[in-house]
């Protein structure tokens, strides 16, 4: 009947258990009603695109294709989701009793002159005591203050804080190798507008050379069109160093060898898309693995304020132990004189540790309220980069506009300088101004479309693009 009762009494209690700790809310965060410079409010993103239905060149899309597969910072995170998986597993088993099989054997021969002694020589007939056991021991913590079920959700959310990080590292990924590959367009590009002004600067120093030895012009001409031919040549080496480290920091990027990079297209028949859809802001977060972390961050913290409040509380322990003990080997395992059990349980409640228990308990209350301003950081930072991605490309393209009438402006005044020149009604000082610009403006060009490519990767990327 005892027996009954205590066992209808712990079951109420375990019914009865209770969570010392709240589920946390997520924290509300300003967020505008579009993005700043967002050229229109559809409601469709960029960044719900797949990656290879965004970046469409066969090259790129087989270098970034080697970059996921084998890139060790992706490797690194597919391997950090492996070992938070079995973390997570574990925690799973947290509600079953421990259990140990113990085997022990021991002899012991106390003194002569003690009780012990004189006892076992008195109803033993000998002077030492033998023991041999072998039993099975369960203990079992009751989780009345939902301290095992905040270690499952911190579990489980560490679990998908690697599954984001996962996809924050591949968004990096795809993000740098597109860049990359821009840039190497950009330096194959600008390399070819040095070698043709090369070759035009060689042309009017023959023309100066013939007017020199006919003394038409002197040597200072000679000397100045020599200087600016030799400008464009000094570029030549300097863009084929440049394609060089490129090529090789992408080949790390994507776990390979430094090898040359493959390219079926170039920098001109490359297209700026003039689709800047962003979609909400709201929508975003959902996306941006960042922030989705940190969001995460927040359950674990808030778990963490749980775990330190129910060690603050008593805790019901019950611990068991069977199996079969005798005094000699023969007898061990006589069944079933040799075999033994005992059952017991007890409440511990923590009285004085020096307060270590509230002082942690405090912390993790700072600590969660960190995580909120983490939290919030993380949402301004991604709005943020946004607004600056949609900027850049806005104020990109009106450069882009001017550079390319003042290319075709300085191309047209390189023509008729040169027509003039070789009829004797221009100075040599005017041919070489107007190559040197012409030089100028082309690289300046490439370099501007470049930079509107690189915003496009950006804008993909800050919107939380790039992980499908």
């Amino acid at each position: 009947m005892n027996t009954k009762t205590y066992i209808t009494a712990l079951l109420l209690i375990l019914l009865s258990a209770c969570k010392v700790s709240k589920d946390m809310e997520k924290p509300q965060v300003a967020l505008p009603e579009t993005f700043r410079n967002a050229a229109n409010s559809d409601t469709t993103s960029i960044a719900d695109i797949q990656w290879k239905a965004f970046f469409t060149d066969a090259s790129l899309q087989k270098l970034i294709d080697s970059a996921i597969a084998k890139n060790y910072d992706m490797q690194l995170a597919l391997k950090n989701i492996e070992a938070a998986q079995l973390t997570l597993t574990q925690t799973k088993y947290a509600y079953l009793p421990d259990a140990k099989l113990q085997l022990g054997a021991s002899i012991n021969r106390p003194s002569d002159n003690s009780l012990n002694g004189l006892s076992l020589s008195q109803f033993l007939g000998k002077s030492y005591i033998e023991d041999y056991s072998t039993s099975v021991n369960f203990s079992w913590e009751a989780d009345i203050w939902g301290k095992i079920r905040n270690q499952r959700s911190a579990a489980l959310a560490a679990y998908l804080q690697t599954a984001e990080a996962k996809k924050a590292v591949q968004t990096t990924i795809v993000a740098n190798v597109a860049q990359g590959f821009y840039n190497l367009l950009m330096l194959d590009a600008q390399l070819a507008i040095a070698k043709k002004n090369v070759l035009l600067n060689d042309s009017t120093l023959r023309i100066i050379k013939l007017q020199y030895n006919a003394g038409q012009v002197t040597a200072l001409a000679v000397q100045q069109a020599e200087a600016q031919r030799l400008v464009a040549a000094q570029l030549v080496p300097q863009f084929e160093q440049a394609i060089a480290l490129q090529e090789n920091a992408l080949s790390i990027l994507a776990g390979s060898l430094p090898t040359r990079t493959e390219r079926g297209t170039t920098l001109t028949a490359v297209t700026v898309s003039s689709n800047a859809s962003t979609g909400i802001p709201s929508s975003m977060l959902a996306r941006r693995p960042d922030v989705r972390s940190y969001e995460l961050a927040l359950n674990i913290a808030n778990a963490n304020v749980g775990i330190a409040k129910a060690n603050m509380y008593p805790s019901l322990s019950i611990t068991a132990a069977g199996g079969v003990n005798a005094f000699k080997a023969s007898n061990w395992f006589n069944i079933p004189a040799s075999l033994f059990g005992a059952v017991a349980g007890g409440i511990a409640q923590p009285l004085f540790q020096r307060k270590q228990l509230s002082t942690q308990y405090e912390v993790a209350k700072v600590n969660r309220e960190k995580t909120v301003i983490q939290f919030r950081q993380s949402v301004l930072t991604a709005v943020g980069e946004v607004s600056d991605a949609l900027v850049k490309i806005e104020k990109l393209k009106e450069q882009q506009t001017i550079a390319s009438t003042r290319q075709s402006t300085l191309q047209q005044a390189i023509s008729n300088a040169d027509l003039l020149f070789r009829n004797g009604m221009a100075t040599y000082l005017e041919v070489i101004t107007a190559q040197g610009n012409v030089l100028q403006s082309e690289l300046e060009t490439a370099a501007i479309k470049k930079a509107q490519l690189a915003a496009n990767v950006e804008l993909y990327k800050a919107l939380g693009g790039g992980w499908k």
